[in-house]
């Protein structure tokens, strides 16, 4: 048995038996890939995977048994280089973070600034995607952090901890009608709206509001970006929607934004990390510098619990 083996198991499972994706993942072939898992269904004398001539389709009975222990043996062997390279090298590494876009671009450049004061030898790696590709880049091990509003805490396999929480704001040009009056979803509605794209930055709760209410506004433009949002309600083709942390009125002026935290559900962002997973000790400092009531401990204790565990609120 060896952890190529269990990697070649491991990435059939995350991708959905699609061998070809396997081999450009592992680097390798997909003859090399099969070999890989005949060679260890073979050692622990049972089928590991349901067939169709050379296709997989499915895990049998005795894979899903075996499945979780594949995952456990390589999240220990990750946790253990870890520890190795704590020891070897301190305070220098690369910490890898996934974020949506709103986060990167908002939430996380002081805490970013704040800890390369303290840790000028830790290179950054950062990816942006939606809630569901940062989840996926946990899981997978791209990042070591993730950090989103959604999804995360949705991951058995994932430990999602609340940060902070945050509202949505309109955004309108200077003497828009929306300014003379208390704002409303009625009076919302009736003005073309341009918002974040599905899956992004709260646009769900934007959704749900809107539907309880029975109104039916029409959404002119999407976006997963505030930037472009404000850009396009610069050039008077609707009324914005964006998270609250987007706007800064000397940056964005003469942009005027209405506050509408009363008009939709406060979200709530959290930083993720792997259960059972163990962060480099800087990894740790980053979240506390981001989150500063995530102490280590915190951390640790909830990466430890199992996943019926319900976690804190903020």
């Amino acid at each position: 048995m060896n952890f190529q083996q269990l990697r070649a198991v491991r990435e059939a499972v995350r991708r959905d038996f699609n061998l070809t994706e396997v081999a450009l993942a592992l680097h390798t072939s997909q003859p090399g890939v099969s070999r890989q898992i005949r060679e260890l269904e073979e050692e622990l004398g049972l089928e590991l995977f349901i067939r169709s001539g050379k296709r997989l389709t499915g895990l049998t009975a005795g894979g899903q048994r075996v499945v979780p222990w594949v995952e456990r043996l390589l999240l220990d062997a990750e946790n253990l280089h870890r520890a190795g390279q704590d020891f070897l090298h301190g305070d220098s590494g690369t910490l890898s973070i996934a974020a949506t876009h709103s986060q990167a671009r908002y939430a996380l450049p002081s805490a970013v600034h704040d800890f390369r004061t303290t840790h000028p030898q830790v290179q950054f790696q950062l990816h942006q995607g939606s809630p569901v590709q940062v989840a996926q880049m946990l899981l997978s091990g791209e990042a070591d952090i993730g950090i989103a509003s959604h999804e995360l805490a949705e991951h058995p396999d994932l430990v999602a901890l609340p940060c902070y929480r945050w509202t949505h704001s309109v955004v309108v040009p200077p003497g828009h009608a929306l300014l003379n009056a208390p704002l409303t979803l009625e009076r919302l509605a009736a003005h073309p709206l341009i918002t974040y794209e599905q899956g992004y930055t709260g646009r769900s709760s934007i959704d749900t509001a809107f539907r309880r209410a029975g109104l039916h506004p029409q959404v002119t433009l999407t976006a997963m970006d505030a930037d472009v949002i404000k850009t396009y309600v610069g050039l008077g083709l609707g009324v914005g929607l964006i998270a609250a942390i987007a706007f800064d009125e000397a940056r964005d002026a003469p942009l005027q934004a209405l506050d509408a935290r009363q008009l939709f559900p406060i979200n709530t962002t959290s930083v993720a990390v792997r259960r059972g997973g163990l962060l480099r000790a800087f990894g740790y400092d980053f979240i506390q510098t981001f989150a500063p009531h995530l102490d280590r401990a915190a951390v640790e204790t909830a990466q430890a619990a199992p996943a019926s565990v319900a976690q804190a609120p903020l």
